[in-house]
C-alpha cells in the first residue's frame, strides 16, 4: 500500500489534489492511503514526531509557518527516500528544488495537466522499486536485502561487497554471479569492479556517476556511453 501526503494551506486546493492522487492510483491499478494538511506544521510534526511513514508528498511551497522547501529539507533524515511532488507559482524554486532532489516540480500555471503526470510517474516507480529482494545465505544466518536499497556491489577480493541505505553485506561469490542472480536491468556494470543501481544514479558528471547517497563512482572509458545509453533507456522504459 502507497501512503501519500498533500499539504495546501487552501482547504478546497487539498481536497482538489487528493481527488486527482485517488484517480491515478485507480488508473495505476494502485491501493493507497492519503493523508491530507491544511498546516505545514502537522505534517512536519507527523513525520519527525509521530514517525508517520510516507512514499510520496505533494508540496505546495508557499505555505504559513513552515514553507514547503523547509519540510522538504527537514523530513529527508526521518524519509530519506520519499518521493516529493513540489506545486508553486514561482518558477525560480525550481533550482532550489533540484537540489533537494525532487521527484517533480508542478507549476500551478500548469497544474491540471502536469499533476496528473507527475503522480502517475511517481506511483510507478515506487512500486518499481519496491518489488525484488536479494537473498545471503550461509550456515549462520539468512539475509534478505531488498533491490531498492541497494546502492552499488563492487568486487572484494573473492567477496562481492554490496552497499545499502544501511551498511555493507558480503556474499562469498564473483559479481559477474550476483549480477546473474539479480536478475534485473536496473542493475548495470559501469566498471569491471563495480555494479550501479539504476535508480540511485542522480546524474553522470565528469565520469562519475553521482548518486542520491552523495556517493560518487567513477566509470570505466569502455563503459561510459554504454552506461549512459542503459540509463536513459531504464528510464524511458519504466517511466
Amino acid at each position: 500500500m502507497l501512503h501519500i501526503a498533500i499539504c495546501d494551506d487552501d482547504k478546497t486546493t487539498v481536497e482538489n489534489h487528493k481527488n486527482i492522487a485517488e484517480n491515478c492510483l485507480k488508473n495505476c491499478g494502485s491501493i493507497g492511503k492519503i493523508e491530507t494538511y491544511i498546516t505545514s506544521d502537522n505534517l512536519l510534526y507527523d513525520i519527525t514526531e509521530d514517525k508517520f511513514f510516507f512514499d510520496l508528498i505533494l508540496l505546495d511551497i508557499e505555505m504559513p509557518g513552515s514553507t514547503g522547501m523547509e519540510i522538504a529539507e527537514k523530513i529527508k533524515p526521518y524519509l530519506p527516500n520519499v518521493r516529493i511532488i513540489f506545486i508553486t507559482s514561482h518558477i525560480e524554486y525550481a533550482i532550489d528544488a533540484f537540489e533537494l532532489s525532487i521527484f517533480r516540480y508542478v507549476p500551478k500555471a500548469d497544474i491540471d495537466k502536469r499533476l496528473i503526470t507527475a503522480i502517475h510517474d511517481a506511483i510507478k516507480l515506487i512500486e518499481l522499486e519496491e518489488g525484488n529482494v536479494y537473498m545471503i545465505q550461509t550456515n549462520s544466518r539468512l539475509e534478505k536485502i531488498p533491490y531498492r536499497e541497494i546502492y552499488y556491489i563492487k568486487r572484494d577480493g573473492k567477496n562481492a561487497s554490496i552497499t545499502t541505505a544501511s551498511g555493507i553485506s558480503k556474499v562469498r561469490k564473483s559479481l559477474q554471479q550476483v549480477y546473474s542472480e539479480l536478475e534485473t536491468d536496473e542493475f548495470i556494470f559501469i566498471d569491471r569492479g563495480c555494479i550501479a543501481n539504476i535508480i540511485h544514479i542522480m546524474q553522470i558528471k565528469d565520469g562519475m556517476a553521482v548518486l542520491k547517497n552523495g556517493e560518487t563512482l567513477p566509470i570505466s572509458r569502455s563503459h561510459l556511453q554504454e552506461v549512459k545509453e542503459l540509463i536513459n533507456h531504464y528510464w524511458g522504459m519504466h517511466i
